[in-house]
């Protein structure tokens, strides 16, 4: 028989015990406590009914419905919906509203299984249980309905096939068939089967509604995420409004210097690194440094496609023009490194750098579809060299190079546009990198429209047939230092007069 009550607890539940009741209705009527529910109540005076619920939400629904399931769709999210329902399976069907902020939807329905998932005191749904319940039927729609709508279930089975191939995806029908037969869920089963039939071209693909899963069906899988971040590009970048910088490089010794500055620098970012004297030495005569054989041909393989003004005035008429033009500037760029890059062949494993994973190389060819729409549809040059630099970073097709290919398809844009090429400068690499990542990570990309305009302004300024004046230039703006040790500064400069003597 208890005594008293504890009033350090913010939540208190009613009791069947007399003295336990007795002491909780006398606490209640000196202020002690308060009631937030039926046959709950709390010590915490201050805050709202709904946020203390929302914190004891768990707690609340093991007390009230003991040992029940947590099911369909809320076994995935375990929180309420954004309109506050619930859903759980128990001995009954009822709708409970009662609790400020929720929205419990009880169905009657088969206890826990083995499979299922202990959160002590009360189960979830297993993975293969959830998702055979969201074959069934729902009327309602939104954060109303207890299903997810049909596309986020093909996208979750697509997932799977790309994380653990048709093996992994079998074995989740294998354990889902064995769960339906405890269930009673037959006609649950059939449909998820068709769908995961459909996936793995063993079906008729009208069953699919997601464009992700329509896609693999007909073997054009792709990455939704990525396609996604370019769509918000292409948006920004339709009217966005960029000055018009003509190319200054008219001459072809002035076209083959600024050739080969782009790419020095665009080796040196991705570690590559030469005293620019050897890089040049390297360039003029094709010998290699001593010791640096593959360096030193990743230099001159860059410089033989920049510097080939026959090869720059190309840029993709279609998809497949697109893949055919990646891989065999790849090929020309990492000719030394063939055999342990597959030059001029797309990856046939994941790649990463630091925390980010790039797509996965099962979608490579069906991503680059998607973006090519995108690419097609613009129509300013540097928008588009922007664009299609942005896609190629994003998809990383390659083992290596992916940044140099980036940067090529970017510039071959401009040159056939008459524009300014861009070159990214040592010092200017982190502000570059960081603002590929910001666009990545959080969907903003105006940071990188603007980073890319600035460095066409400064490559603007990048002409002339003298290697001493230029070299002098990029010492004047810092170019040549790392990020920690300056700040690019970009001088303006203009082209010599022409006096009407010299006509």
């Amino acid at each position: 028989m208890a005594n008293n009550i504890d009033l350090t607890k913010e939540l208190i539940f009613a009791s069947s015990d007399k003295n336990t009741s007795y002491l909780i209705t006398k606490a209640e009527k000196s202020g002690q406590i308060r009631k937030i529910a039926p046959r709950i109540y709390t010590a915490n005076l201050r805050d709202s009914a709904e946020y203390i619920i929302k914190r004891h939400f768990f707690d609340i629904l093991k007390w009230r419905f003991p040992n029940a399931v947590i099911s369909h769709r809320s076994a995935s999210e375990l929180r309420p919906t954004e309109t506050g329902n619930f859903f759980i399976t128990s001995n009954y069907t009822k709708k409970i509203t009662e609790l400020q902020g929720v929205t419990l939807n009880v169905t009657a329905g088969k206890p826990a299984l083995d499979s299922d998932v202990n959160l002590g005191g009360i189960y979830a749904s297993s993975e293969w249980r959830w998702v055979l319940e969201n074959m069934q039927v729902s009327r309602k729609k939104g954060g109303e309905s207890k299903i997810f709508p049909i596309e986020q279930i093909e996208d979750k089975l697509e997932k799977i096939i790309i994380r653990e191939g048709e093996e992994g995806i079998n074995k989740f029908r294998d354990k889902a068939r064995e769960i339906a037969g405890q269930l009673a869920f037959s006609e649950e089963f059939d449909k998820l089967n068709q769908i995961i039939s459909a996936l793995l071209n063993t079906h008729n693909a009208t069953v699919l509604r997601s464009d992700t899963a329509k896609a693999r069906a007909v073997g054009m899988p792709y990455d939704a995420k990525r396609v996604e971040l370019f769509e918000i590009l292409y948006d920004k970048l339709r009217d966005y409004y960029f000055p018009e910088r003509t190319d200054k490089n008219v001459s072809e010794d002035s076209f083959r210097l600024f050739s080969f500055f782009e790419a020095y620098f665009s080796n040196y970012i991705e570690g590559t690194k030469f005293v620019i004297e050897d890089a040049k030495k390297i360039v003029d005569t094709g010998i290699v440094i001593p010791k640096r054989s593959k360096d030193s041909h990743d230099i001159l393989g860059t410089f033989n496609i920049v510097s080939n003004s026959h090869e720059m005035n190309i840029t993709p008429a279609s998809v497949e023009n697109l893949t055919e033009i990646l891989k065999r500037r790849h090929l020309t760029m990492m000719s030394a490194r063939a055999e342990e890059v597959n030059a001029g062949l797309f990856k046939t494993q994941n790649n990463r750098a630091g925390n980010t994973e790039f797509v996965d190389y099962t979608l490579v060819e069906g991503t680059l579809k998607q973006g090519f729409k995108y690419y097609a549809a613009l129509t300013d040059p540097m928008a588009k060299a922007i664009f299609i630099m942005f896609m190629v970073a994003e998809v990383h097709p390659f083992t290596d190079g992916n940044g140099r290919i980036s940067r090529i398809m970017g510039n071959a844009e401009l040159f056939r546009s008459g524009l300014s090429r861009i070159i990214v400068p040592t010092v200017f690499r982190e502000d570059y990198i960081m603002s590929l990542k910001k666009f990545t990570n959080r969907r903003e990309p105006d940071a990188f429209i603007r980073v890319m305009d600035k460095l066409q302004h400064f490559s603007n300024n990048i002409f002339g047939e003298s290697f001493d004046e230029l070299n002098e230039y990029f010492k004047a703006t810092d170019a040549y230092k790392e990020p920690s040790e300056g700040k690019l500064h970009i001088i303006d400069r203009s082209l010599p007069d022409i006096k009407l003597n010299e006509l």
